[in-house]
């Protein structure tokens, strides 16, 4: 029986994934709270996929375990875990190019039986994204990519998530795509009730949106705070941020990786 709090809605302990003999995350551990935004910030190669790919069921951990809603879901059946109430985004968008944009909508739907919901949601999902009620008899892969991802959002809605994992959203989008696409997001939050765990490499976007965020370094976690606070810290501001405050002190810091706290 778990002895998390009811408050938490995901928690990993001491999870390890590797491909092969490549190990891609070591260690982590982290929690998302229930009507919560979490993000998880760090490089390319870092190991923010490989986290999401976990938990969705679709690469089995080594080690540790995860929990949904008290009940561990470690290494289950993907379609399982989305029956249980989570959805993956995945990066890429990934699409089914040939399907129509509404039979894309409607196999975001396929573990549900309750008609009357999916119709719901999907007028709700088109409110969201008026573009693909305009195109929903075109060819998924005749949309642009920003409108692919859209797609892949509300696909990933039709399931009704509680929580709902984001794999780079911004992922080849133009800046304005880019805050349309975060202001559904925390819509879908706030409106909703929607958890969110996103992996995101436009840090300043990511930690303006999410409540609360964890830093991923080869693999492990080597910081977590709110976002509030991470915007604040110096590191973050320098690596993640752009921002030149800390110079060549700071880059010194770097390079020794004696600078988070």
């Amino acid at each position: 029986m778990s002895t998390i709090s009811p408050e938490i809605m995901l928690a990993l302990a001491n999870v390890e994934s590797s491909y092969g003999p490549i190990k891609a995350i070591r260690g982590v551990s982290l929690k998302v709270r229930k009507g919560e935004i979490a993000t998880v910030l760090g490089s390319n190669g870092a190991g923010k996929s490989t986290i999401l790919k976990t938990i969705s069921g679709i690469l089995d951990p080594t080690r540790g375990t995860v929990e949904f809603n008290g009940q561990d879901i470690t290494a289950q059946d993907p379609t399982l875990i989305v029956k249980r109430g989570l959805s993956h985004v995945p990066e890429g968008r990934e699409v089914f190019p040939l399907l129509s944009v509404r039979d894309n909508l409607l196999m975001g739907a396929y573990t549900r039986a309750d008609k009357d919901g999916v119709a719901r949601d999907l007028e709700v999902v088109y409110g969201y994204f008026p573009i693909l009620q305009e195109r929903a008899a075109q060819h998924a892969g005749l949309l642009s990519g920003g409108q692919q991802q859209m797609l892949a959002i509300s696909r990933a809605l039709m399931a009704a998530p509680q929580l709902m994992l984001l794999d780079e959203p911004s992922l080849g989008l133009s800046p304005k795509l880019t805050k349309d696409i975060f202001e559904i997001v925390v819509r879908i939050n706030r409106e909703r009730g929607t958890t969110i765990l996103l992996v995101e490499q436009n840090a300043n976007m990511a930690l303006n949106v999410g409540d609360f965020g964890y830093v991923l370094e080869n693999g492990r976690i080597v910081m977590e705070d709110s976002c509030a606070r991470l915007r604040e810290k110096e590191d973050i501001q320098e690596f993640y941020l752009g921002m030149k405050e800390a110079g060549v002190r700071g880059e010194r810091r770097w390079k020794k990786k004696k600078t988070w706290r």
